[in-house]
Formats: C-alpha cells, sequence, structure tokens
C-alpha cells in the first residue's frame, strides 16, 4: 500500500523531522543580535561606574571647596562646637581652681595651731623683736600668706556672726553695737573660703 503523504506539510515545505519547529517564528540572525545588545548594556554600565568612581584629589578638592565656601549648616555645627569647647575649659579651670584651693586649705590648716602658738606669744610678750624665734614666725607668716592665707580678728571691730564665734558677752556702757572686746583666737580665711571663725568676747551696749 502506498504511504499517504500529508499535503499540509508538503505545502509548507516543513520537514517531517519536526526540526523547523525550534526555529519557528525566530527571524535569521536574531539570536547574534541580542547578544550585540547585552554585551552593549554591560559595557555602557561598567563605563558608567568609572565615570561616577571618586578619586582622592575629587575628596581634597571638595573639602578644599567646603573650607573656602562653607554652608551655613557646617558654620552652625562650627560655632556649637566652639561654644562646646568654651564652656568646657571655663568648667576645667574653674575646677582646677576649686581643687587647688582644697588641697592648699589642707596644708595650711595643718599650719593653723604653730601660728595660733605664734599669737598667743606675741600677746603675752614672748615675741621679743630680733629675736631667732621673731625671725622664725615672720618667715612663717609670710609663707602662709603666699599661699593666700588671711587672718582676721582685731579688738574693736564689729562683731559679725558670719566670721565671728562668740564666747563670753561682756556689758560696757563704752560701746553702742556689739562690738569685739577681746580675740581668744584669731580666725583665718584662705582666699574666700573661711577656715575657721574668730573666737571672740563680745561688748554689748549695757542698760546702765
Amino acid at each position: 500500500m502506498a504511504d499517504k503523504k500529508h499535503p499540509d506539510n508538503d505545502a509548507a515545505g516543513v520537514p517531517d523531522d519536526g526540526t523547523a519547529a525550534a526555529g519557528a517564528g525566530v527571524p535569521s540572525g536574531a539570536a547574534p543580535d541580542a547578544a550585540s545588545a547585552a554585551e552593549g548594556d554591560a559595557a555602557a554600565s561598567a563605563d558608567g561606574i568609572e565615570e561616577d568612581e571618586l578619586t582622592v584629589q575629587d575628596i581634597l578638592d571638595a573639602a578644599e571647596r567646603e573650607a573656602a565656601e562653607p554652608t551655613s549648616e557646617h558654620l552652625a555645627d562650627l560655632k556649637r562646637v566652639t561654644a562646646e569647647y568654651a564652656n568646657y575649659r571655663r568648667r576645667t579651670e574653674a575646677n582646677r581652681a576649686i581643687e587647688k584651693e582644697r588641697v592648699t586649705g589642707d596644708i595650711v590648716k595643718v599650719l593653723i595651731p604653730v601660728l595660733d602658738d605664734i599669737y598667743r606669744a606675741e600677746k603675752h610678750g614672748d615675741l621679743v623683736p630680733d629675736s631667732a624665734f621673731a625671725t622664725i614666725a615672720a618667715k612663717l607668716r609670710a609663707s602662709v600668706e603666699r599661699l593666700g592665707l588671711t587672718s582676721f580678728g582685731t579688738v574693736g571691730d564689729p562683731f559679725d556672726p558670719t566670721m565671728h564665734e562668740a564666747i563670753f558677752q561682756q556689758p560696757s556702757a563704752a560701746v553702742d553695737t556689739e562690738t569685739v572686746g577681746d580675740v581668744a583666737e584669731t580666725g583665718y580665711y584662705l582666699g574666700s573660703t573661711l577656715l575657721r571663725a574668730a573666737k571672740v568676747v563680745v561688748q554689748v551696749p549695757s542698760d546702765g
């Protein structure tokens, strides 16, 4: 029996083995064109990356331009940092002065009993002028004064409860207000800090 031929396939010119189906609808030369386009896109992307990369010189140039013409935001940051640094320096200097005064006070407090002995000796006439004891006493007083120590408490001073400690009250017709009549123990200031109040006898106005 003769084989039946497919008139439709013959008319279309398509081989019976179906190999043409794989390439159906694809124009000749389409695949190479697509590959070329992909390579072109990749090259363009690579060129764009190279153009966008910054060099060290670019960064330095930008920094110089920024330094020459700073923005308002950077100027505000600079002012803020400057103010913070100024406040920090003031706090540091204040704390340093306080700490220095505290340490000096601790040292001077050790010498106050010696100064008390010198004061009592002077009060009772035991501190003879031009003697060795008087010379040593003068040097010691000069040394503590250089450290900022000052003494107070003198007969005739107005009584001040913030710096005087009254150990006795003595009525007197010779005074109109409370007055220091005698000093039992000298008071001392170190700078503006009260190290010790002066112990005094206070004369108060008498009714008679």
